[in-house]
């Protein structure tokens, strides 16, 4: 955006009337403001008053008086405008009540006529009501060198088409005569009343304050909307019964609203994750990504190209929420953009990428500078003809071994530079010596224990014979390292109900022995020799005992089953084993047997939306934590099959998965038939999965930051050991960095990760992952290298870690305060001198309005009846480990018009908006968000589509109830659309069930909870009602 000439008044960074500046960190300097930390008891909230301003900072303070600094430079920026626009002039106040917005404002017109800055009664020619009639809007294209040429009325953006270059003419949008935008939703929850701001008149480009208009004021006396209360506000000066939108359905939606036929804005004229993923993938798809910059952006998660490791490690290894940190704290806390890393440090690299190299330096072992401890890498800097280095993070001067000395070039750097990737790469292995194995003793390759409940409702369904039948194929395929023939890992079984058998399947034993535990308060392990055995040796036994599990407990009437002993008794054998390894639990209900770890049912939906909903989430016993604990400390991972038909404390039950590394699988009212193939491909992928067993990860830093702040399936005996009894390539840690000195920008902020694992083989390795940063003193280098996805990333995690100790809607009001307080702090400090009343959001945040909604509508920050309790707690652990590209796709899903493939091309069509208004009555639609899967088919779909895809003649014929997969069909169309399930399942971990839906049939109400642009069916704002709150609080901020 270019300066705008037009603007007689000096740039809003100073202290002017009508617009309150405020000092730098929005607050006074000392205020202890955590930038997305939530359960610090420090973060100065407290529940404000109905009514009273809510925000975690006092705002209003003056800010230094003169221009911008020099260095604002500026850069793409998306700019919304709404209300009162003139810098250094308050617009004129009306004395009483403002008009009642019982179903919402109504927007008054931006009009290019000369009028009066107050109500004149008397201007009703023609011209004046045309002009009062009109409510025209704009958002600048993206783009530097725009100018706003017209004005966007309240929040509701007009229309931009990804990066066209900008047109001359501004692109304009005019709502009919009478139009209204339809009022946002109703809650209790309410985070966001509908802004109702002033828009502006305009004279010859000189902005005004525009009159009210008395032909779209709301008829005073109108119903809100059957059953609902206006409501107040929690955010904000009080507006006469003003609704909230956030989160709640509009009841009875635009048939309420007085006046001429309504028509809807534009959502084309709001910023497009779509618009933004295609855009990326136009531009950097399919090219090679080289890491040899420091704090270069790379391509988003979405874009498909191949990484080539030049110095600093791939962005599928870690991806940081900024790629150049502000250089002083005080900087950082005004921005409040969280400074955080995504750490995904087993993540799979496609075979067309290299593979990490492995470095063995033999029994001298990894080289590490003496203070700081930091391995070997690309940022030391060799000195003194290569006889020294100076470490890259503390600064330390460190002799180079003799074996490790090489003659430095003409430019200082190494000889042998290219040759050892530890010197050339960001990412690579080292092999390690006995210092750091358990007890100074070679690891012994891992194991796995195949857990099976064997109680009446298991045996009854199927599930036990279909869990053994899978187990004969599957043994042959555990994973191996590349050069060995086949696995080095160890297998053993137990089942159980109310007690636990043991299995010996000795290889030299005819048939397989069982051994009964049924003390289940002191568990031991009955047999060591024999328990853990390898399959290929012991093969023979292990088939027989898999054929005769299902029938040794096919009379069973046991209906009750332990759990907390079941886990005690696999770390048991891995410790008295001394190997690492993983529980494979298959568990049906909730464990109410007389026995450590019993639980009860406590689902009480009566603790929803209060201050104790949060217990819903914790742990009912204690018991739980000590297990997990003790796992972690034996190198004893737990991944957990849960079958239930009813409430099982997901909470509770998952808690040992959670703190070990493990994956926790739920498929609810298990059908054989019907969900036996998303079962048995999640069991398959898990246990091909390459994994590092016994891991311990720490993430070092160069000077002026520290990490302080972990989020994953991990467990913390301390600050800065992140323990994992296992991690896997799907696995991914949130670290969160903050300052404790100022950032030297020529250095720039360098990170290390380090994970310390035993391999599938049982060797001892270290993996390090290197990436370097830049630092500026100018806040607008900060926002322009921001990546929205990983933004995402890290504040669902911090805000799912909250809600453990906090409210829910109170984690709510910060993300939504956090929000506004990151864009308004760019507005402030980065973007072009403009009115107040126009929303502008960074180039590289445009889209994380949207994305923060569809965060704030998840079912797990929403506590509704409806949704029940094991679920939220299980979306809550899944979303912990994730990684970036999985949390993009689970908060803002994939919608493909199938309807519209091109068979002659291996593209896959572009994706369309998660919104209803995106589905066509004669169109397919594929809707995936890596948990589900749905297939829409409108009323109207053709009937070759449909025989090509089902084989049936007509969208009556479709049969909904028992399909969950495709038909296997002969003809292209079928074999196009299989293709795409495979390529949108082969990347993601957890297998999605096919679900079909048929336009107005009753599934249809799951499917649209996930078209997550529109208002949500359980309470939630629209994108559009969103942005207006995320608006609106952005305005009081800067006034």
């Amino acid at each position: 955006m270019s300066q705008q000439g037009y603007v007689a008044a000096p740039p809003y960074s100073q202290s002017q009337p009508g617009i309150g500046g405020f000092s730098a960190g929005f607050g006074p300097p000392n205020s202890s403001l955590h930038y997305g930390h939530y359960g610090d008891p420090n973060s100065s909230y407290s529940a404000p008053q109905p009514g009273v301003l809510k925000s975690t900072v006092p705002f209003g303070s003056s800010a230094p008086a003169g221009p911008p600094p020099p260095g604002t430079h500026q850069f793409s920026q998306t700019n919304f405008q709404n209300g009162p626009s003139i810098p250094g002039q308050q617009p004129h106040r009306f004395q009483g009540p403002p008009p009642p917005s019982n179903t919402g404002p109504s927007y008054p017109p931006c009009s290019h006529q000369s009028q009066p800055a107050y109500p004149n009664t008397a201007s009703t020619s023609p011209t004046a009501q045309l002009a009062n009639q009109l409510n025209s809007m704009q958002i600048n294209s993206y783009g530097p060198g725009t100018t706003p040429s017209s004005r966007m009325s309240s929040g509701h953006p007009a229309s931009f088409q990804g990066p066209q270059p900008p047109p001359p003419a501004q692109q304009q949008m005019v709502l009919p005569p009478g139009s209204q935008v339809p009022p946002p939703a109703n809650n209790v929850n309410g985070l966001c009343a509908q802004p109702s701001l002033p828009p502006m008149a305009r004279q010859d480009g000189i902005p005004g304050p525009a009159p009210p208009n008395p032909n779209l004021q709301q008829l005073s006396g109108q119903p809100p909307g059957p059953g609902y209360h206006p409501q107040q506000a929690s955010y904000g000066p009080q507006m006469a019964g003003s609704q909230l939108s956030y989160p709640g359905a509009f009841p009875g939606g635009l048939a309420q609203l007085p006046g001429p036929q309504q028509k809807k804005l534009d959502p084309d004229s709001i910023p497009s994750p779509i618009q933004v993923i295609e855009n990326d993938k136009a531009s950097r798809g399919g090219q090679i990504y080289a890491t040899n910059t420091r704090g270069q952006v790379p391509p988003l998660v979405t874009t498909d190209c191949v990484i080539q490791d030049q110095g600093h490690a791939s962005p599928r290894y870690i991806r940081c929420t900024t790629y150049c940190f502000p250089s002083s704290s005080d900087m950082a806390k005004q921005a409040r953009i969280p400074l955080a890393a995504v750490i995904q440090p087993f993540a799979i690299v496609p075979p067309n990428e290299t593979p990490l190299y492995v470095v063995n330096h033999g029994e001298t072992g990894p080289i590490r500078c003496n203070r700081c401890k930091a391995y070997m890498c690309p940022f030391m800097q060799f000195i003194e003809g290569g006889r020294r280095y100076q470490c890259g993070f503390c600064n330390c001067i460190n002799d180079v071994p003799p074996f490790f000395f090489q003659h430095l070039d003409h430019i200082g750097r190494r000889v042998d530079h290219y040759e050892r990737p530890e010197l050339s790469l960001g990412s690579y292995e080292y092999v390690a010596t006995l210092d750091y194995c358990r007890n100074n003793k070679p690891p012994k390759p891992p194991a796995y224990i195949f857990m099976i409940d064997v109680s009446y409702r298991s045996i009854n369904s199927g599930l036990v014979k279909l869990i053994c039948d899978e187990l004969k194929t599957l043994l042959d395929k555990l994973p191996r390292e590349e050069q060995e023939e086949s696995s080095a890992i160890q297998v053993g079984f137990v089942t159980y109900n109310k007690v636990l058998h043991f299995f010996n399947v000795k290889s030299s034993l005819a048939q397989p022995q069982m051994m009964v535990v049924s003390d289940v308060g002191e568990v031991f392990v009955p047999l060591l020799d024999g328990f853990l055995v390898n399959f290929q040796e012991s093969r023979s036994v292990v088939i027989n005992l898999l054929d005769q599990i299902p029938e040794m407990f096919a009379d069973t009437n046991e209906g009750e089953t332990i759990f907390a002993p079941v886990i005690q008794a696999g770390m048991e054998a891995l410790k008295a084993a001394e190997c690492a390894g993983k529980l494979f639990i298959f568990h049906s209900s909730l464990p109410t047997a007389e026995a450590p770890g019993k639980l009860r049912n406590r689902d009480d939906k009566k603790l929803l939306n209060t201050d104790k909903e949060k217990t819903l989430f914790q742990p009912q016993v204690n018991s739980y934590e000590a297990l997990a604990r003790d796992c972690v400390a034996n190198g004893c991972c737990v991944n957990l099959f849960l079958f239930p038909n009813q409430y099982v404390d997901v909470a509770s039950m998952g808690l040992v998965t959670m703190y070990t590394g493990g994956t926790l699988y739920k498929y609810s009212n298990f059908q054989l038939d019907a969900d036996s193939p998303q079962f048995l491909s999640d069991l398959r992928k898990d246990i091909e999965k390459k994994t590092g067993f016994d891991a311990i990860m720490r993430v070092r830093t160069s000077t002026g930051f520290r990490a302080t702040d972990f989020f994953g399936a991990i467990y913390m005996n301390n600050t800065t050991d992140v323990e994992m009894a296992a991690v896997d390539c799907d696995k991914a840690v949130t670290v969160e960095f903050k300052h404790d000195d100022k950032l030297n920008e020529d250095i720039g902020a360098l990170i290390q990760c380090a994970v310390l694992y035993t391999s599938i083989s049982g060797q001892r390795r270290l993996r390090i992952h290197n990436i370097g940063l830049n630092c500026s003193s100018q806040l607008a280098d900060v926002y322009k290298t921001c990546e929205t996805d990983a933004l995402i990333n890290f504040f669902a995690k911090s805000a799912f870690k909250a809600i453990l100790s906090q409210p829910l809607k109170a984690v709510r009001e910060i993300l939504v305060n956090q929000t506004a307080h990151m864009l308004a702090c760019y507005r402030k400090n980065c973007a072009s001198p403009s009115a107040v009343s126009q929303l502008i959001l960074p180039d590289a945040m445009k889209v994380l309005p949207v994305y923060m909604n569809c965060l704030l509508k998840s079912c797990v920050l929403v506590g509704r009846p409806e949704i029940p309790t094991d679920e939220r707690a299980h979306h809550r652990q899944l979303v912990m480990s994730m990684g970036v590209a999985d949390t993009q796709l689970f908060f803002y899903p994939q919608l493909l018009p199938i309807h519209s493939l091109d068979l002659k091309s291996d593209a896959v069509p572009a994706a369309v908006r998660c919104s209803e208004e995106r589905l066509s009555e004669g169109g397919a639609f594929l809707l995936a968000n890596g948990l589900s899967m749905f297939l829409w088919l409108g009323v109207s779909t053709p009937p070759e589509l449909i025989q090509g895809i089902f084989n049936v003649p007509s969208f009556a014929h479709i049969s909904t109830e028992a399909q969950t997969s495709l038909p296997v069909l002969d003809n292209p169309f079928s074999k196009k659309v299989k293709s795409i399930l495979e390529h949108i399942q082969s990347r993601k971990p957890y297998t999605m069930k096919l679900i079909i839906v048929k336009q107005r049939e009753q599934p249809e109400m799951l499917f649209r909870q996930f078209l997550v642009e529109d208002k949500s069916i359980y309470g939630g704002a629209s994108y559009v009602d969103f942005l207006c709150c995320v608006h609106k609080e952005i305005c009081q901020l800067l006034s």
